[in-house]
């Protein structure tokens, strides 16, 4: 890619879903008969995309309603997965839809302790659902976007009921698909965020803050269905072109101090007790202090929303007397998760571009079960997961 990349960022201030993700970018121009046509590829039909304009608390918006027969279909990831590689999407729209649905089986895998390839999806296998994500991820490539950028994401409270039953607000899989990103609670008993929404930002989005620097093109707002009392139930996007400097990147806290009283054993709990917490990164650094004596710096990279939680863990499992920081900001590269089976051991990979890295906990566990050497168990791994993608065709 030449030049400064094209960004999405959605202000997320009375939260998201697919249908308002995609009024949004409708909203601020993608052009409606080139979404569809992409959207058509996929292999499911007696479905039609209804555009309308809405007005929410005053402010003209697109709302997109799908209308789909009642299915009774309930459909697996794989069954899923299979559509999108079946479609020929444009390689962006099949990649962002894939790791999307990759998203939403992972954290539904891990609420109910199923391997993700046997996921059934029941409110999200809907057709109107799969037409959402896929007609976002078609109408940020019509508009020529390169990076989805967020807002920190709002959800709403009390209960809300699905095919499980009532489940508390925001659902458990909202919450799991947003971990890592900035949320905040608004007293409304609504689900503002929903499951879509957030594997939309979890799958896509590079980082959350505030409106990134750039030159901005469009805008548009996406209705939800429902007027509310105190809030604008809205998502908006913003469409432009990054500013050549270089771009901010997530805000992040670092943390650290220093000891020279703990055992190996009890730097390793440290260390551990940090990432359960919450922290992206923790880590150990040998050091020399005062009169000579050996030492370690014990250090936490994680959100600045997590800084209060972080130091009280530093503190309490080093036993330091006080804790120094300062703010920092990283750069992560997108990625998203996926899973494959070694001889009937489920094994989780993270996938960004270029790269495939295997979670070494999955491929331990993998090894201790077959036998197999570890370097085996990731080299298999990998090898798995890259002969599940499509092969690129020759357009000759």
């Amino acid at each position: 890619m030449s030049g400064p990349p094209t960004l999405a960022w959605f202000h997320c201030f009375a939260g998201i879903a697919g249908d308002m993700a995609l009024g949004s970018l409708l909203d601020a121009g993608a052009d409606v008969d080139e979404v569809l046509a992409i959207v058509q590829r996929i292999p499911v039909g007696g479905w039609r995309m209804d555009v309308e304009p809405a007005m929410r608390s005053g402010i003209a918006a697109t709302r997109v309603l799908v209308r789909a027969p009642d299915d009774a279909v309930v459909r697996t990831y794989a069954h899923i997965s299979g559509l999108v590689d079946e479609a020929r999407l444009p390689d962006r729209v099949r990649d962002r839809a894939q790791a999307t649905f990759a998203a939403l089986a992972q954290a539904e895998g891990r609420l109910h302790r199923r391997p993700t390839e046997q996921v059934h999806f029941h409110e999200i296998g809907g057709v109107d659902a799969i037409v959402d994500i896929v007609g976002v991820c078609a109408a940020l490539e019509v508009l020529g976007v390169d990076q989805v950028r967020a807002s920190p994401v709002a959800t709403g409270m009390g209960m809300v009921r699905t095919l499980h039953g009532m489940l508390p607000n925001p659902a458990p899989a909202v919450v799991e698909l947003l971990r890592g990103a900035p949320t905040y609670g608004r007293d409304v008993g609504v689900e503002l965020t929903t499951p879509t929404g957030a594997a939309l930002l979890g799958a896509m989005a590079s980082g959350y803050g505030p409106l990134p620097p750039m030159t901005i093109s469009a805008t548009g707002f996406g209705a939800g269905e429902r007027e509310l009392d105190d809030l604008p139930n809205l998502t908006q996007v913003v469409i432009g072109v990054a500013a050549a400097a270089a771009e901010p990147g997530q805000p992040v806290v670092h943390l650290e101090v220093n000891v020279d009283d703990a055992t190996g054993e009890v730097l390793a709990h440290a260390v551990a007790a940090l990432l359960d917490a919450g922290a992206h990164d923790a880590w150990v650094t040998p050091i020399v202090m005062k009169k000579g004596r050996p030492a370690y710096t014990v250090s936490a990279l994680g959100d600045e929303a997590l800084a209060d939680q972080l130091g009280r863990v530093l503190a309490r499992e080093t036993g330091s007397l006080g804790i120094r920081g300062h703010r920092m900001e990283r750069w992560p590269a997108a990625r998203a998760a996926s899973e494959v089976d070694i001889e009937g051991v489920p094994v989780r990979v993270k996938v960004s571009a270029g790269r495939v890295k295997v979670e070494h906990d999955d491929a331990a566990r993998a090894a201790r079960r077959t036998g197999l050497p570890l370097r085996e168990v990731v080299s298999r791994a990998e090898a798995a997961w890259r002969a599940r993608q499509p092969v690129e065709q020759d357009p000759a």
